[in-house]
């Protein structure tokens, strides 16, 4: 519902769009000639947190994209929020911890 208004009639999103060798990605968002896959994550540490980078960097590898975003929600007191890029390999990862 938060896209919607901001996509406003110019793009289409895509929720748990399905690849052709049946996995699921979190969302896709095609915006003025541009696609954006998104992976989105609750924060169970760094361990889980490098899984979910090459997760993404897979979604990339597949939709021949060189550029992603990952949105990690932390519900740690004591976390460190913000955005960083991240070079994994040769894709760039754009990170928001929130």
């Amino acid at each position: 519902m938060f896209l919607r208004p901001i996509i406003n009639g110019t793009g289409n999103y895509y929720i748990e769009a399905q690849t052709r060798d049946a996995r699921r990605t979190d969302v896709i968002v095609d915006y003025l000639g541009e696609q954006f896959i998104i992976e989105l994550k609750k924060w169970y540490g760094n361990e889980y947190n490098a899984r979910g980078e090459a997760q993404l960097t897979d979604y990339l590898e597949y939709y021949h994209k060189d550029k992603g975003y990952m949105i990690s929600f932390n519900f740690n007191k004591n976390k460190k929020t913000g955005i960083q890029e991240i070079r994994f390999g040769d894709k760039i990862i754009v990170e928001a911890v929130v």
